[in-house]
């Protein structure tokens, strides 16, 4: 039981590690070495790859919120921790909305539908421009 869990969490984390930001914008031929680095290959094969190349204590270093940088493995930091609840203000000017319980008073779904769309839009533009400016600090991830 132990060892599936254990491959769970690794499987998980990796995942999220190549959907975020390893290989963002390569190819397989601008990458020395990897099957991980490679868009073209099924999820489930970087995976493995990737977890088969990073040490027992490269893992434990990204089960943090911020997980530092791998060079070796072309693995940049990463700051885990975002809030979108109302807004995405604590990344600079967005919009804000009323707390959770103020918009669910509201009993208007396609409101609170709204609301999550514009959060969402601004949540990725902002992530755009902060990773254009080689920004991976706090706030500033799309893990909301």
């Amino acid at each position: 039981m132990h060892g599936r869990f254990c491959r769970l969490i690794g499987t998980s984390l990796s995942a999220a590690i190549l959907l975020l930001f390893v290989g963002h914008g390569q190819s397989q031929s601008s990458t020395p070495q990897g099957r991980y680095l490679n868009p073209a290959l099924p999820l489930e094969q970087r995976v493995d790859d990737l977890i088969s190349r990073m040490t027992l204590a490269e893992k434990v270093s990204q089960m943090q919120n911020d997980a530092p940088p791998i060079p070796r493995l072309q693995i940049p930091g990463y700051n885990w921790w975002n809030e979108g609840l109302h807004g995405i203000a604590r990344s600079g000017y967005a919009t804000v909305f009323p707390q959770a319980i103020g918009l669910a008073a509201t009993w208007d779904t396609a409101l609170i539908d709204r609301v999550g769309d514009t959060i969402s839009t601004e949540a990725r533009a902002k992530y755009n421009q902060a990773q254009r400016e080689g920004n991976r600090s706090i706030f500033y991830g799309l893990t909301l």
